[in-house]
Protein backbone atom coordinates (compact mmCIF):
# COMPACT_ATOMS: atom_id res chain seq x y z
CA UNK A 1 0.00 0.00 0.00
CA UNK A 2 1.33 3.58 -0.57
CA UNK A 3 2.58 5.19 2.51
CA UNK A 4 0.69 8.55 2.98
CA UNK A 5 2.92 11.61 4.25
CA UNK A 6 2.48 12.34 8.40
CA UNK A 7 -0.95 13.88 8.75
CA UNK A 8 -0.52 16.71 11.51
CA UNK A 9 -3.18 18.79 10.94
CA UNK A 10 -4.06 18.14 14.43
CA UNK A 11 -1.23 18.40 15.87
CA UNK A 12 -0.94 21.27 18.07
CA UNK A 13 -4.64 20.22 19.94
CA UNK A 14 -3.15 19.68 23.28
CA UNK A 15 -5.59 19.97 26.48
CA UNK A 16 -4.02 23.04 27.00
CA UNK A 17 -4.36 24.49 23.33
CA UNK A 18 -7.98 23.15 23.62
CA UNK A 19 -9.38 25.23 27.07
CA UNK A 20 -6.85 28.57 24.97
CA UNK A 21 -9.56 28.08 22.14
CA UNK A 22 -12.52 27.87 23.80
CA UNK A 23 -12.24 30.64 26.11
CA UNK A 24 -10.44 32.90 22.53
CA UNK A 25 -14.71 31.42 21.34
CA UNK A 26 -16.17 33.14 24.44
CA UNK A 27 -16.17 29.93 26.55
CA UNK A 28 -14.37 29.40 29.80
CA UNK A 29 -13.97 25.44 30.71
CA UNK A 30 -13.30 24.40 34.01
CA UNK A 31 -10.89 22.06 32.62
CA UNK A 32 -13.01 18.46 32.94
CA UNK A 33 -13.14 17.49 29.35
CA UNK A 34 -13.51 14.19 27.53
CA UNK A 35 -12.83 13.03 24.10
CA UNK A 36 -15.23 11.31 22.03
CA UNK A 37 -15.43 8.84 19.20
CA UNK A 38 -14.60 10.84 15.92
CA UNK A 39 -12.11 10.07 13.47
CA UNK A 40 -12.88 13.00 11.01
CA UNK A 41 -12.50 16.06 13.26
CA UNK A 42 -11.73 16.03 17.07
CA UNK A 43 -14.54 16.50 19.36
CA UNK A 44 -14.48 16.59 22.76
CA UNK A 45 -17.31 17.39 25.93
CA UNK A 46 -16.29 20.30 27.60
CA UNK A 47 -17.56 21.31 31.13
CA UNK A 48 -17.75 25.36 31.38
CA UNK A 49 -17.46 27.54 34.07
CA UNK A 50 -21.08 29.57 33.46
CA UNK A 51 -24.17 28.55 30.99
CA UNK A 52 -24.36 29.40 27.78
CA UNK A 53 -27.45 29.18 26.39
CA UNK A 54 -29.13 27.30 29.35
CA UNK A 55 -26.41 24.82 29.18
CA UNK A 56 -23.20 24.18 31.25
CA UNK A 57 -21.46 21.32 28.38
CA UNK A 58 -20.53 21.85 25.02
CA UNK A 59 -19.70 19.93 22.32
CA UNK A 60 -16.31 21.31 20.82
CA UNK A 61 -15.75 20.52 17.58
CA UNK A 62 -12.54 21.11 16.02
CA UNK A 63 -12.52 20.64 12.04
CA UNK A 64 -10.13 19.21 10.32
CA UNK A 65 -7.82 21.61 8.59
CA UNK A 66 -8.23 21.73 4.65
CA UNK A 67 -10.96 19.56 3.99
CA UNK A 68 -13.92 22.07 4.28
CA UNK A 69 -14.12 25.82 3.45
CA UNK A 70 -15.39 28.26 5.86
CA UNK A 71 -18.10 29.13 3.42
CA UNK A 72 -19.07 25.26 3.55
CA UNK A 73 -19.35 25.06 7.09
CA UNK A 74 -21.38 27.93 7.71
CA UNK A 75 -23.89 26.85 5.29
CA UNK A 76 -23.69 23.11 7.52
CA UNK A 77 -24.16 25.47 10.42
CA UNK A 78 -27.12 27.51 8.60
CA UNK A 79 -29.09 24.51 7.72
CA UNK A 80 -28.43 23.80 11.36
CA UNK A 81 -30.18 27.12 12.71
CA UNK A 82 -32.84 26.81 10.32
CA UNK A 83 -34.09 23.39 11.18
CA UNK A 84 -33.88 24.53 14.87
CA UNK A 85 -35.65 27.22 14.07
CA UNK A 86 -38.39 25.06 12.61
CA UNK A 87 -38.40 23.17 15.91
CA UNK A 88 -36.62 20.02 14.04
CA UNK A 89 -34.79 18.61 17.10
CA UNK A 90 -30.68 18.47 16.04
CA UNK A 91 -27.44 20.19 17.83
CA UNK A 92 -27.12 23.44 16.62
CA UNK A 93 -24.01 25.78 16.56
CA UNK A 94 -23.73 28.11 19.14
CA UNK A 95 -22.66 31.88 18.40
CA UNK A 96 -19.70 32.72 19.64
CA UNK A 97 -16.99 35.39 20.42
CA UNK A 98 -17.91 38.10 17.34
CA UNK A 99 -21.33 37.15 16.44
CA UNK A 100 -20.06 33.71 14.79
CA UNK A 101 -21.10 29.84 15.15
CA UNK A 102 -17.05 29.43 13.37
CA UNK A 103 -13.99 30.97 15.57
CA UNK A 104 -10.57 30.50 14.61
CA UNK A 105 -7.57 30.32 16.92
CA UNK A 106 -3.85 29.60 16.01
CA UNK A 107 -4.92 27.40 12.41
CA UNK A 108 -7.39 25.81 14.24
CA UNK A 109 -11.58 26.20 13.09
CA UNK A 110 -13.75 25.60 15.69
CA UNK A 111 -17.54 24.97 16.91
CA UNK A 112 -19.73 24.24 19.73
CA UNK A 113 -22.97 22.99 19.94
CA UNK A 114 -24.68 22.19 23.28
CA UNK A 115 -24.16 18.58 25.01
CA UNK A 116 -27.40 16.72 23.81
CA UNK A 117 -27.62 13.28 25.76
CA UNK A 118 -29.03 9.81 24.81
CA UNK A 119 -28.53 6.37 22.97
CA UNK A 120 -28.93 4.62 20.12
CA UNK A 121 -32.22 4.05 18.76
CA UNK A 122 -34.21 0.70 18.75
CA UNK A 123 -34.11 0.30 14.73
CA UNK A 124 -36.07 -3.50 15.56
CA UNK A 125 -38.79 -1.28 16.89
CA UNK A 126 -41.60 -0.23 14.13
CA UNK A 127 -42.42 2.92 16.28
CA UNK A 128 -38.98 4.20 16.59
CA UNK A 129 -38.64 4.03 12.65
CA UNK A 130 -41.84 5.73 12.06
CA UNK A 131 -40.89 8.43 14.34
CA UNK A 132 -37.20 8.81 12.94
CA UNK A 133 -39.29 8.73 9.54
CA UNK A 134 -41.52 11.64 10.42
CA UNK A 135 -38.52 13.41 11.62
CA UNK A 136 -36.41 13.20 8.52
CA UNK A 137 -39.34 14.25 6.44
CA UNK A 138 -39.65 17.30 8.35
CA UNK A 139 -35.60 17.75 8.00
CA UNK A 140 -36.11 17.19 4.13
CA UNK A 141 -39.47 19.79 4.34
CA UNK A 142 -36.70 22.28 5.80
CA UNK A 143 -34.16 21.06 3.68
CA UNK A 144 -36.27 21.61 0.24
CA UNK A 145 -36.63 25.55 1.42
CA UNK A 146 -33.31 26.37 -0.99
CA UNK A 147 -30.26 24.44 -1.87
CA UNK A 148 -26.76 24.21 -0.63
CA UNK A 149 -24.51 26.74 -3.02
CA UNK A 150 -21.22 25.73 -1.36
CA UNK A 151 -21.47 21.79 -0.25
CA UNK A 152 -21.41 19.04 -2.52
CA UNK A 153 -23.78 17.05 -4.43
CA UNK A 154 -24.16 13.68 -4.57
CA UNK A 155 -26.96 13.17 -7.74
CA UNK A 156 -24.48 11.53 -9.98
CA UNK A 157 -21.64 9.04 -9.91
CA UNK A 158 -19.12 11.68 -9.55
CA UNK A 159 -18.19 11.30 -5.79
CA UNK A 160 -17.04 7.78 -6.47
CA UNK A 161 -15.24 8.88 -9.63
CA UNK A 162 -13.23 11.28 -7.92
CA UNK A 163 -12.54 8.55 -5.19
CA UNK A 164 -11.07 5.89 -7.57
CA UNK A 165 -9.25 8.65 -9.59
CA UNK A 166 -7.52 9.40 -6.42
CA UNK A 167 -6.83 5.53 -5.25
CA UNK A 168 -5.46 4.42 -8.75
CA UNK A 169 -3.69 7.67 -8.87
CA UNK A 170 -1.60 7.46 -5.69
CA UNK A 171 -0.77 3.64 -5.61
CA UNK A 172 -3.33 3.38 -2.94
CA UNK A 173 -3.77 -0.39 -3.64
CA UNK A 174 -1.48 -3.05 -4.39
CA UNK A 175 -0.10 -3.68 -7.65
CA UNK A 176 -1.64 -7.00 -8.23
CA UNK A 177 -4.89 -6.31 -6.92
CA UNK A 178 -5.31 -2.99 -8.86
CA UNK A 179 -5.91 -4.20 -12.14
CA UNK A 180 -9.06 -6.18 -10.63
CA UNK A 181 -10.63 -3.63 -8.36
CA UNK A 182 -10.37 -0.71 -10.73
CA UNK A 183 -12.10 -3.11 -13.45
CA UNK A 184 -15.07 -3.47 -10.45
CA UNK A 185 -14.90 -0.22 -9.51
CA UNK A 186 -15.07 1.06 -12.90
CA UNK A 187 -18.43 -0.94 -13.91
CA UNK A 188 -19.60 0.00 -10.45
CA UNK A 189 -19.19 3.86 -11.29
CA UNK A 190 -21.28 3.20 -14.62
CA UNK A 191 -23.85 1.39 -13.31
CA UNK A 192 -24.47 4.20 -10.68
CA UNK A 193 -24.56 6.78 -13.25
CA UNK A 194 -26.89 4.70 -15.41
CA UNK A 195 -29.56 4.56 -12.15
CA UNK A 196 -29.36 8.28 -12.03
CA UNK A 197 -29.80 8.53 -15.78
CA UNK A 198 -32.79 7.01 -15.60
CA UNK A 199 -33.69 9.30 -12.68
CA UNK A 200 -33.86 12.81 -15.06
CA UNK A 201 -36.00 14.43 -13.16
CA UNK A 202 -34.73 13.38 -9.75
CA UNK A 203 -35.45 16.22 -7.04
CA UNK A 204 -32.89 17.13 -4.95
CA UNK A 205 -32.94 18.62 -1.55
CA UNK A 206 -30.77 19.14 1.45
CA UNK A 207 -29.65 16.50 3.44
CA UNK A 208 -27.87 15.19 6.58
CA UNK A 209 -26.25 13.25 4.13
CA UNK A 210 -24.81 10.95 7.16
CA UNK A 211 -27.73 9.47 8.72
CA UNK A 212 -26.55 6.23 10.10
CA UNK A 213 -27.94 5.16 13.62
CA UNK A 214 -25.04 7.22 15.31
CA UNK A 215 -25.55 9.92 14.54
CA UNK A 216 -28.96 9.55 15.94
CA UNK A 217 -29.46 9.87 19.48
CA UNK A 218 -33.06 8.89 21.22
CA UNK A 219 -34.55 9.59 24.65
CA UNK A 220 -37.84 8.12 26.17
CA UNK A 221 -39.12 11.21 26.78
CA UNK A 222 -38.12 13.51 23.49
CA UNK A 223 -37.30 10.36 20.74
CA UNK A 224 -34.79 10.77 18.41
CA UNK A 225 -32.62 13.71 17.43
CA UNK A 226 -30.35 14.28 15.03
CA UNK A 227 -26.39 15.28 15.39
CA UNK A 228 -23.31 16.01 13.34
CA UNK A 229 -24.16 17.58 10.17
CA UNK A 230 -20.65 17.75 9.14
CA UNK A 231 -21.65 15.49 5.59
CA UNK A 232 -24.68 17.44 4.86
CA UNK A 233 -25.24 17.41 1.05
CA UNK A 234 -27.42 18.15 -1.64
CA UNK A 235 -29.14 14.63 -3.10
CA UNK A 236 -31.82 12.49 -3.13
CA UNK A 237 -33.95 11.88 0.14
CA UNK A 238 -33.31 8.29 -0.17
CA UNK A 239 -29.90 8.64 0.76
CA UNK A 240 -30.99 9.74 4.33
CA UNK A 241 -32.89 6.62 4.85
CA UNK A 242 -30.78 3.52 3.69
CA UNK A 243 -28.01 4.32 6.07
CA UNK A 244 -30.68 3.36 9.05
CA UNK A 245 -31.61 -0.29 7.34
CA UNK A 246 -29.52 -3.89 8.63
CA UNK A 247 -28.34 -4.65 4.80
CA UNK A 248 -29.61 -4.71 0.98
CA UNK A 249 -33.68 -4.42 0.54
CA UNK A 250 -33.13 -7.04 -2.19
CA UNK A 251 -32.00 -9.80 0.11
CA UNK A 252 -33.03 -9.15 3.71
CA UNK A 253 -36.79 -9.40 5.14
CA UNK A 254 -35.58 -7.28 8.24
CA UNK A 255 -34.43 -4.46 5.64
CA UNK A 256 -37.39 -4.49 3.71
CA UNK A 257 -39.82 -4.17 7.07
CA UNK A 258 -37.64 -1.38 8.48
CA UNK A 259 -37.82 0.49 5.51
CA UNK A 260 -41.25 0.08 5.09
CA UNK A 261 -41.79 1.50 8.53
CA UNK A 262 -39.59 4.45 7.81
CA UNK A 263 -41.61 5.05 4.67
CA UNK A 264 -44.64 4.93 6.85
CA UNK A 265 -43.74 7.54 9.28
CA UNK A 266 -42.10 9.98 6.44
CA UNK A 267 -45.45 9.55 4.49
CA UNK A 268 -47.47 10.79 7.31
CA UNK A 269 -45.52 14.46 7.00
CA UNK A 270 -44.68 14.18 2.77
CA UNK A 271 -44.57 12.04 0.24
CA UNK A 272 -41.73 10.19 -0.95
CA UNK A 273 -41.18 9.29 -5.01
CA UNK A 274 -40.85 5.17 -5.15
CA UNK A 275 -38.49 6.20 -7.57
CA UNK A 276 -35.41 6.65 -5.82
CA UNK A 277 -35.49 2.85 -4.20
CA UNK A 278 -33.59 1.85 -7.34
CA UNK A 279 -30.91 4.62 -5.88
CA UNK A 280 -30.60 2.16 -2.73
CA UNK A 281 -27.83 -0.14 -4.32
CA UNK A 282 -25.85 2.82 -6.19
CA UNK A 283 -25.69 4.74 -2.89
CA UNK A 284 -24.53 1.69 -0.87
CA UNK A 285 -21.84 1.18 -3.93
CA UNK A 286 -20.86 4.55 -3.75
CA UNK A 287 -20.45 5.08 -0.46
CA UNK A 288 -18.15 1.99 -0.37
CA UNK A 289 -15.91 3.26 -2.85
CA UNK A 290 -15.45 6.63 -0.91
CA UNK A 291 -15.30 4.69 2.44
CA UNK A 292 -11.78 3.01 0.80
CA UNK A 293 -10.42 6.58 -0.67
CA UNK A 294 -11.14 8.06 2.95
CA UNK A 295 -9.35 5.69 4.58
CA UNK A 296 -6.57 5.95 2.03
CA UNK A 297 -6.26 9.94 2.23
CA UNK A 298 -6.16 9.64 6.28
CA UNK A 299 -3.97 6.91 6.74
CA UNK A 300 -0.93 9.29 7.51
CA UNK A 301 -3.29 10.55 10.84
CA UNK A 302 -1.77 8.32 13.54
CA UNK A 303 -5.40 8.04 15.13
CA UNK A 304 -6.13 6.08 11.72
CA UNK A 305 -3.65 2.61 11.72
CA UNK A 306 -4.81 2.70 15.00
CA UNK A 307 -8.77 2.35 14.68
CA UNK A 308 -8.43 0.58 11.14
CA UNK A 309 -5.63 -2.17 11.14
CA UNK A 310 -7.00 -4.36 8.62
CA UNK A 311 -7.35 -1.48 6.12
CA UNK A 312 -4.74 -1.72 3.27
CA UNK A 313 -3.85 -5.39 3.55
CA UNK A 314 -4.29 -7.61 0.46
CA UNK A 315 -7.29 -9.05 2.11
CA UNK A 316 -8.68 -5.95 2.61
CA UNK A 317 -8.50 -4.96 -0.86
CA UNK A 318 -9.36 -8.86 -2.75
CA UNK A 319 -12.56 -8.45 0.12
CA UNK A 320 -13.16 -5.23 -1.93
CA UNK A 321 -13.33 -6.46 -5.23
CA UNK A 322 -15.56 -9.64 -3.96
CA UNK A 323 -18.19 -6.85 -2.58
CA UNK A 324 -18.19 -4.52 -5.71
CA UNK A 325 -19.14 -7.75 -7.77
CA UNK A 326 -22.18 -7.90 -5.45
CA UNK A 327 -22.65 -4.90 -6.06
CA UNK A 328 -22.96 -4.67 -9.54
CA UNK A 329 -25.54 -7.77 -9.17
CA UNK A 330 -27.25 -6.16 -6.68
CA UNK A 331 -27.67 -3.11 -9.34
CA UNK A 332 -29.25 -5.18 -12.09
CA UNK A 333 -32.52 -5.22 -13.13
CA UNK A 334 -33.99 -8.18 -10.90
CA UNK A 335 -36.31 -11.21 -12.53
CA UNK A 336 -38.43 -11.50 -9.30
CA UNK A 337 -37.97 -7.76 -7.66
CA UNK A 338 -37.93 -7.33 -4.07
CA UNK A 339 -41.17 -5.37 -2.45
CA UNK A 340 -41.53 -3.15 -0.21
CA UNK A 341 -44.94 -2.69 2.01
CA UNK A 342 -46.36 0.20 3.88
CA UNK A 343 -50.18 0.74 4.59
CA UNK A 344 -52.59 -0.99 1.77
CA UNK A 345 -49.96 -0.51 -0.76
CA UNK A 346 -47.02 -3.26 -2.39
CA UNK A 347 -44.17 -1.20 -4.58
CA UNK A 348 -42.45 -3.50 -6.24
CA UNK A 349 -39.11 -2.18 -8.25
CA UNK A 350 -36.08 -3.07 -9.62
CA UNK A 351 -33.62 -0.94 -12.15
CA UNK A 352 -36.44 -0.44 -15.09
CA UNK A 353 -38.94 0.71 -13.12
CA UNK A 354 -42.08 -0.02 -11.20
CA UNK A 355 -45.15 -2.24 -11.42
Amino acid sequence: MHHAPPDLSFGDLTPEFMLDALEAAGLRADGRMLQLNSFENRVLLAHLEDEHNGCNVGIAKFYRPGRWSDAQILEEHGFAAELAAAEVPVAAPWTLTGGATLCHHQGQRLAVTPRQGGRGPELEDPEVLRWIGRLLARLHGVGRAKPFAERLTWASAAPAQAARDWLMGHDAIPPEIAPGWDDAARRCIAAIQAAFDSLPDLRLTRLHGDCHPGNILWTPDRGPHFVDLDDAVMGPVVQDLWMLLPGPIHASDASRRQLAAVLDGYEQIDGFDDRELRLIEPLRTMRMIHHSAWLARRWGDPAFPLAFPWFGTPNYWLDQVAKLREQLEAMKPKDAPPTVARDEDIVNFDGDGFS
